[in-house]
């Protein structure tokens, strides 16, 4: 099968073009490398079942050959990290708004199958239970530039829907929860390679806000196995699904357990969000999902848990 990879120079694109490519598929990766690094795909490159197209899917005459020759699309080309978006607000709706569209009109014009990656920001600041996809969002004044992010993913869920149930495009939603693991880079204020590095260097382990704010992890392995299995289900078409872990963990918890696997001296410094962000910033106290939906349509359950995940990212550094 061929298939076109959007953002497959990124984190999660560069494992999920690892995975295809070992599986026997034919992969197309394009991406404009704002966020995507060649260095995530240099030891695929040699592989002749992969080709890497260095530009913009807003360029739709690239994108247009791209699409009428593959037979599968999965869509993660996006502006990501909390940092990037909120220097870059006009290039973040850019790239998220545009972007999809362009990915779904294409795709719709050929009739390829679509798998789009939103975001578990699109929940906003939900903190009474384990999120379930049909949940209603809870989201701050449009003043606050952290849920340009959110709105913009979500209306590429919107438009996803409308495409398929309007021209019966075969669309799959997938809502990822802090997806970690080796290559991804702390740059843009992604938490636990930020950790990582700083207790390996013996620096202050900088944690925004007062720390009591959960999350729940999931390793990029688990990820890519995910959005592959639901790719491959008919019945996940014109559906949403949460892909992530139902353990829960406080971003103090987190740095503590850094500290203690790296054997670092660092000190766990607490730095207001206004220092970190700049005004316009909000932040969720929980996000932790409900996976009930992916376990019982594919049987998904997460097989690292955050030790796992932790040493993953340290003994990548390391190297």
């Amino acid at each position: 099968m061929k298939i076109l990879i959007t953002g497959g120079a990124g984190f999660i694109g560069s494992h999920l073009a690892e995975k295809l490519l070992e599986s026997g598929h034919e992969v197309f990766v394009i991406d404009n490398l704002w966020t995507g690094k060649l260095s995530n795909v240099e030891h695929i490159q040699n592989n002749e079942r992969l080709h890497l197209i260095v530009d913009t899917i807003l360029n739709e005459s690239v994108m247009n050959e791209l699409v009428f020759k593959i037979d599968h699309v999965y869509h993660l080309a996006a502006a990501v990290g909390v940092m990037n978006i909120m220097d870059h607000p006009v290039e973040t709706l850019d790239i998220n708004v545009k972007g999809t569209e362009v990915v779904l009109r294409l795709a719709n014009r050929f009739k390829k199958k679509v798998l789009i990656a939103s975001t578990s920001e699109v929940y906003g600041k939900h903190v009474e239970s384990d999120l379930r996809e049909d949940d209603d969002r809870i989201l701050g004044s449009v003043k606050k530039r952290r849920w340009a992010y959110a709105c913009s993913k979500t209306l590429d869920e919107f438009l996803s829907l409308a495409y398929f149930d309007e021209k019966k495009l075969p669309v799959v939603i997938t809502r990822l929860f802090n997806t970690v693991g080796p290559r991804q880079t702390g740059r843009y204020g992604m938490v636990l390679p930020n950790f990582v590095q700083s207790a390996l260097l013996g620096k202050p382990i900088k944690v925004y806000g007062d720390g009591t704010q959960s999350r729940s992890f999931t390793h990029v392995h688990d990820v890519t196995g995910a959005i592959t299995r639901l790719m491959d289900e008919p019945k996940a078409e014109g559906d949403i699904f949460n892909v992530g872990s139902g353990y829960e963990i406080t971003i103090n918890e987190l740095a503590e357990k850094v500290k203690a696997m790296t054997g670092s001296n660092s000190e766990i410094e607490h730095i207001p969000y206004e220092k970190a962000y700049g005004p316009g910033f909000e932040d969720m106290q929980r996000r932790c999902p409900s996976i009930e939906k992916i376990r019982d349509l594919i049987g998904f359950e997460p097989s690292y848990d955050i030790d796992a995940i932790i040493q993953s990212v340290i003994d990548y550094f390391k190297e």
